[in-house]
């Protein structure tokens, strides 16, 4: 770090924060017509509303990285770049599905097979691809209610850089405080009832950084594997649950609908605002668990690992009998 500890600690994320926050006012102010969400038969929204938040967010946490020289492989930062170029095409030209995957998994494979392979067999390296490509979808598969993802986003990198900053590793803390701060911005503009949305440009690479910062910070024994994965459990739960049962369906998982439980709580009546506030609980709840294992031995963890996926099937399937299911048919 090239700025001392206590002004590099404030000084990001403050930077993050406000670049953010009026680089996405002005698109707000623009109108943004060129990347505007039109509502359709899926959507959760009645109004056009621009998608291009997501943008603003990583503008101002990358020039805080910049300005406060942070320290991220070049991987990363490559990978990001490629994420953020293939979504921004797919938000104004609907770029086809095989091109986006196809980015996505060479981000991912770039990512792993530089940092894991000689230390870790072929196995580990395929399953970091897999979580990694797996975890910048599902981000965006749950983007789609006011303040849910930029809720997510605060609270999961704000978790990860409090674990870093109690470990002493205050260039990672900062990397992930900025973050969780331009999120922040983020979110004053997309809480019910949103101006703006985050879009594939923001919600890709954040599902990026998700699985390589909790990655990065397994390898450098800030915390255990479970720890990443118990942050974000609420969104990987609901993404992955749903997108099985699509596909033992016979759906097609890559085509848009309403059958997340988060859309299905918004559509019941809860609205998006409370749907907002009680993912957030959770997400918090998800989250202090997480700092209390990563002191825990690993039979501990594994069980409340259980614990958790226990309390997780049981809402759905609670769900599942209360909801109403939506169908695809718009």
């Amino acid at each position: 770090m090239v700025l001392d500890f206590p002004f590099s600690m404030v000084g990001a994320p403050l930077l993050a924060f406000f670049l953010s926050y009026f680089s996405i006012f002005w698109l707000i102010k623009r109108k943004a017509n060129w990347v505007l969400d039109q509502p359709n038969a899926r959507s959760l929204h009645t109004v056009p509303v621009p998608r291009i938040g997501g943008a603003g967010l990583l503008l101002g946490a990358m020039t805080a990285w910049l300005c406060f020289s942070a320290s991220l492989p070049s991987t990363v930062l490559l990978g990001l770049a490629l994420l953020m170029v293939i979504s921004l095409i797919d938000d104004i030209w609907h770029a086809p599905v095989w091109s986006r995957l196809l980015i996505h998994a060479i981000a991912a494979a770039w990512f792993a097979i530089s940092l894991l392979l000689g230390a870790y067999d072929w196995l580990t390296v395929l399953c970091v691809i897999i979580a990694t490509i797996w975890m910048s979808n599902l981000y965006n598969f749950m983007d789609g209610s006011d303040g849910l993802a930029g809720g997510m986003t605060i609270i999961g990198f704000g978790y990860y850089g409090l674990i870093a900053f109690l470990a002493g590793d205050h260039n990672f803390a900062m990397i992930n405080f900025s973050v969780a701060a331009a999120a922040m911005a983020f979110l004053l503009h997309n809480f019910h009832p949103a101006r703006v949305f985050m879009g594939d440009a923001g919600s890709v690479p954040l599902g990026f950084l998700a699985a390589v910062f909790g990655i990065l910070g397994w390898l450098s024994q800030l915390w255990t594997i479970w720890v990443p994965l118990l942050i974000f459990s609420p969104f990987i739960a609901d993404a992955t649950v749903t997108l099985t049962k699509r596909l033992l369906q016979g759906k097609k998982i890559w085509q848009a609908h309403r059958e997340h439980y988060y859309q299905r709580l918004v559509q019941s009546g809860f609205g998006h605002r409370n749907t907002a506030l009680a993912a957030y609980a959770l997400m918090l709840t998800a989250g202090i668990s997480a700092i209390w294992i990563n002191e825990q031995d690993m039979a501990v963890q594994q069980w409340v690992m259980l614990m958790w996926g226990g309390i997780y099937l049981a809402a759905m399937m609670f769900a599942d009998r209360s909801l109403k299911p939506f169908s695809d048919r718009g």
